[in-house]
């Protein structure tokens, strides 16, 4: 009995033992270089016209010589051009949307969490699925992110609404987004459920024979 306890338990385990990362959460930035198009992260705007990625920026000149976080190997800003002190929105505020996609297919979206940091010019809001999961109000410094419910199965949008504030010069806009942690479990194969169910079986049944002894 004792050892048939061990099995179901050693199989309970090895049902929740499956936690992985979330796949297709991706740095801004991360795998471009400087001047290249960021694919993982698609743009709009309902103000401005707009290419579909935005561009990765690079270190060394404005806005990012003193004003905006430097970039890192970890991530980078993306910005709606490949002139990343472009200057938008003169006289009303710009409104861009980031968004990015990753699927939880065979996945148990209910184990389903990550967190991490994002930083906007000017702020931004960000949205898993249509839910408010974050806030963000500066260049100079991260605000955070997170969630541990509103997954669904199959494919998820994380979005970044951005507000650009008018200025007539000297106005550039970007986010920056970077990944803490993720994490989620797979959904145990029909085998290891049989296996499970099996075994408890077994254990009702050893009971009800001791009892009835």
């Amino acid at each position: 009995m004792k050892k048939l306890a061990l099995v179901v338990a050693m199989g309970l385990a090895s049902v929740n033992a499956h936690a992985v990362d979330i796949a297709g959460l991706y740095n801004t930035g991360a795998g471009f270089a400087a001047g290249a198009q960021d694919t993982n992260y698609a743009l709009s705007s309902t103000t401005t016209t707009v290419d579909a990625y935005g561009y990765v920026t690079a270190n060394g000149s404005f806005p990012l010589a003193g004003d905006w976080l430097a970039n890192t190997a970890t991530s980078s800003w993306l910005t709606p051009t490949a002139s990343q002190g472009q200057s938008f929105d003169p006289s009303v505020n710009g409104v861009y949307t980031w968004t990015t996609t990753f699927d939880l297919t065979g996945y148990d979206v209910a184990s389903a969490s990550f967190s991490g940091q994002f930083a906007a010019d000017n702020s931004a809001l960000a949205y898993l699925n249509g839910n408010l999961i974050g806030s963000s109000n500066g260049f100079t410094s991260w605000s955070s992110f997170s969630a541990s419910a509103g997954f669904v199965s199959g494919v998820n949008t994380l979005s970044f609404v951005l507000t650009n504030q008018p200025q007539d010069f000297g106005n550039p806009t970007g986010l920056r987004v970077e990944f803490l942690a993720s994490n989620v479990a797979a959904v145990p194969e029909a085998d290891t459920y049989a296996l499970m169910m099996a075994g408890l079986g077994l254990m009702g049944l050893a009971a009800r024979r001791k009892n009835a002894a």
